[in-house]
């Protein structure tokens, strides 16, 4: 059914890691800064290679995002690193008062997001931060689904003049995308073509999206899948585009249904081509502790979820 095949599962949070290395070497602009957590987000390499220009902030999250502003000021490039529930709600005042209203060229990178962050639990696990993001006027918000394509989208974001939110994760996952891809903010990946729904994922979602479709096709159900790692600016040509031909959509996300990926497609059918919609996501609640597998389980965030969902969507055709 698709090309795509794991290459050998990795943590979308070392692609992360790699991008840094490779700009550190690349663009003399790009500085990071990080609240007391360089092993987490996997940047020692780029602290080794260019000490003066890493800046341990320690857990000062507010201040993080504050520094980052001010050293836009001199032309630098600042890539702030924590978790994503200090990314962004921790920081929210911050970030829209001192780089979103300013319009400040600041990347705001947010490890650990959603729930398989896993044992951390519920305070750690956020599952609202999509929302956060792109609400703010003039935020991108990038989610990338695996290794190549986080490494790929970290080098895009240096080019890319303005706020950006780019959010990754913990657990080891498929690494399916090429290696030596071209990451280009606000275009949606076709990854399988089909005629009887389309299935719009992001992040870990993308690969349990390709292994539903893989089962959907062996009971003859062809199943569009397309990756929107961008949600903001959201390739709406590409969401019409297929669900015209479809005429129905599954979004699947590790966030909250409400004011996440689903919502932005809902809003796009609502507006010009409305079709029934199912969403694959957590249904208002918080997190809790336990595996990154038991909680995708528990919280319908698998391909049996997605899955699922597709042969309801079907139903309402």
């Amino acid at each position: 059914m698709t090309q795509y095949t794991d290459q050998g599962k990795k943590d979308t949070r070392s692609g992360y890691g790699a991008g840094m290395t490779e700009l550190g070497r690349t663009n003399p602009n790009v500085v990071a800064l990080c609240a007391d957590l360089v092993g987490s987000l996997k940047i020692q390499d780029f602290i080794d290679e260019n000490p003066e220009r890493f800046f341990q902030i320690g857990i000062a999250e507010a201040n993080m995002m504050g520094i980052a502003a001010g050293l836009t000021i001199g032309g630098k490039i600042p890539f702030t690193g924590t978790f994503a529930n200090f990314s962004t709600g921790r920081v929210y005042d911050q970030i829209r008062q001192s780089i979103a209203y300013s319009d400040k060229n600041v990347k705001i990178c947010a490890s650990h997001a959603g729930i398989t962050l896993g044992e951390d639990g519920a305070t750690h696990q956020i599952l609202e931060d999509i929302g956060l993001m792109k609400m703010l006027p003039g935020m991108t918000v990038i989610n990338p689904c695996d290794y190549n394509q986080t490494k790929a989208a970290t080098l895009a974001i240096a080019e890319h003049h303005g706020p950006v939110y780019l959010r990754f994760g913990r657990p080891k996952v498929a690494n399916f995308t090429p290696a030596d891809q071209t990451f280009e903010i606000g275009n949606a990946l076709m990854l399988s073509p089909g005629t009887d729904v389309t299935i719009i994922a992001t992040g870990h979602l993308v690969w349990e999206s390709l292994l539903a479709a893989e089962e959907l096709e062996n009971q003859g159900i062809s199943c569009e899948v397309i990756n929107i790692h961008t949600i903001k600016p959201l390739d709406e040509k590409a969401i019409l585009d297929s669900v015209k031909k479809t005429g129905c959509v599954v979004t699947a996300e590790e966030h909250n249904y409400l004011g996440g990926l689903g919502e932005s497609v809902a809003r796009t059918l609502a507006q010009h081509h409305p079709a029934p919609q199912e969403f694959v996501a957590t249904q208002d609640t918080f997190g809790e502790s336990g595996t990154p597998e038991q909680l995708m389980e528990k919280y319908g965030l698998n391909n049996k979820a997605i899955a699922a969902a597709v042969l309801k969507v079907l139903k309402r055709k």
